[in-house]
This record gives structure tokens, sequence and C-alpha cells, in this order.
């Protein structure tokens, strides 16, 4: 499966209006960003959302960023798998992930042993009727067990909201042979007291996920770095902001220490402006997808 160097990660590809999502994947494949990336959420829709922008693209790779083990059941999955691999082969990357506690137990789930839930989950991909290939699957991991995981029971890992210094760890931890495909917030304003502002709404749900939180201490931020609203320092190495051409540094930093695929979040002072976020990923395609 080639994901290419540079794709895109957006919650606008999941959210609103369907028409509008289907035509801005179409045109982020015309820029050139080979891998389109969305969250799967909990929604029952998620596999028709799959086929509607399979649908709508022509090479580029769909990918979930992630579908949650506790509200997706894997035999569903392993079927919709199937179909799409067959229909569109090469095309779609399973993105699998143990979510967060405080959005698993919203949905009436007990949240516990997470680790051990992926592990079952991957079992059960294994053992259904037209099991998901290792290769054609990829789990979100941060912490040192869990990247383990990604080593040896899928293609490798798509961390998210992490610094560069992660992508370095990550790629240590899976070794050779393994995608690392980290997700990489930007915003393009190169004003420092806008660019963290927009930053640090954005952020702020991710530092109030113990996942994260505990993962950026292991990291070797402080509690300072992570409490009210996140530190300068953790914004600037957390999220990339400025030019064009300091956003494309950021992304060769990634690669630099090991990425193969960088998936951009352009963000903006509205989350739900598709257009303005359009206008960056535009902004950025010449250098980034050249």
């Amino acid at each position: 499966m080639q994901l290419g160097s540079v794709g895109v990660w957006s919650g606008l590809l999941r959210r609103g209006e369907r028409q509008a999502m289907v035509e801005a994947a179409a045109e982020l494949e015309e820029l050139g960003y080979s891998t389109l990336w969305f969250p799967g959420g909990g929604h029952d829709d998620v596999v028709d959302h799959i086929q509607a922008l399979l649908g709508a693209t022509k090479k580029a790779v769909i990918a979930t960023g992630i579908v949650s083990v506790w509200t997706h059941p894997a035999p569903a999955i392993a079927a919709a798998h199937h179909g799409f691999t067959q229909a569109y082969p090469g095309r779609f990357l399973l993105g699998l992930g143990i979510s967060h506690q405080h959005a698993v137990e919203g949905a009436g789930i007990r949240y516990e042993k997470p680790l051990q839930k992926l592990r079952s989950y991957l079992d059960e991909l294994d053992a259904a009727p037209n099991p998901v290939p290792v290769d054609e699957r990829i789990l979100a991991s941060l912490g040192p067990l869990s990247l383990k995981l990604s080593r040896d029971r899928s293609v490798g890992t798509h961390p998210y909201f992490m610094p560069v210094a992660h992508t370095r760890i990550s790629r240590e931890a899976v070794g050779p042979g393994k995608v690392v495909a980290p997700e990489q917030m930007v915003i393009l304003e190169t004003d420092p007291s806008k660019a963290r502002t927009i930053a640090r709404a954005a952020m702020d749900r991710y530092l109030h996920a113990p996942n994260y939180v505990n993962n950026l201490l292991r990291l070797g931020y402080t509690d300072a770095d992570v409490g009210n609203g996140g530190s300068d320092r953790l914004v600037d190495e957390l999220i990339a902001w400025g030019s064009p051409e300091r956003i494309t540094q950021r992304i060769r930093e990634h690669h630099a220490a090991g990425a193969d695929h960088v998936c951009i979040q352009v963000l903006t002072e509205n989350p739900s402006d598709m257009q303005s976020a359009m206008n960056g990923w535009r902004q950025l395609a010449p250098a980034l997808v050249a």
C-alpha cells in the first residue's frame, strides 16, 4: 500500500454535509495528498462514509484515524474491510486504537484493560472469515507496550498529538520495515499570539485525556507544561505554526526522525470551516507534495 510521504488528517472529512466532504476529498487528491485520514468516531455510518470517500477519489488511500476497538465490532469491520479491498484494491488502511476512557464510557461501555482489549480485537480480525491482513491495518500507539503491538501485529504505528521526539521513539520501537505515520497539526499564522490561541483551543480536549497527558509526561514534559492550556514550549513543539516554509520544515523533521508518512491537520480559528482548512492545504501543497 502506497501511503506517500505526506497526507491529510481531518475531522472535517468526517463531520458535516456528505457532499462537501467528498468534494474536499477529491480536491485534496488532486492537490497531490496521497492518503486521507479521518476519525472513525462511534457512529454507525462509518462504513458508508468510507465507501463515499473511496468512491469520490481515484487512487488516494483512505485511512481511519481511528476506528475504536470498543465501539466497532471486529467481525463487522473485517467484513467491511474485505468489501473495500475487493472493490478498491490497495486503497483502504484500517487504523485502530483504544480511544479514551471518557469517550468509551460516554458510550455506555466499561473501559478496562485497554491493551488486552486491543489484542483480543486483533485476534478477532485474524479469525474472521475474511481476515484483515497485518499490512492493511495500523495501530494508534503511544506507549512502549502498544508500540510493540504495532510492530508485531500491524503494518506500523499512527501516533496522534505527539512531537517529533515521539516519532524518533516510534521508529526505534517498531524498527525498520514498519510504517511510522504521525499526525501533525499546523496553523498558517505568523503572529505568535494568534497562532498559540488557535493551538490552545484545539489542544484543550487532548490535555484532558490521560492517554495523551501521560505520554507527554513520559517524554519529559512537566505538569506545568501540560497544565493551564499548555506552555508555550509544549504548544510550539506539538503544533507547527507560521509560514508554509516553517511548517514544511517541521514535516521534514518528522521524516528525518524516522517517519515514512506525515498526515497534516490544518487548524483554523473556526474548527468547522472547511474552506479555511482547504485554503491551508492548498497553500502547503506546492512545497509538500511537489
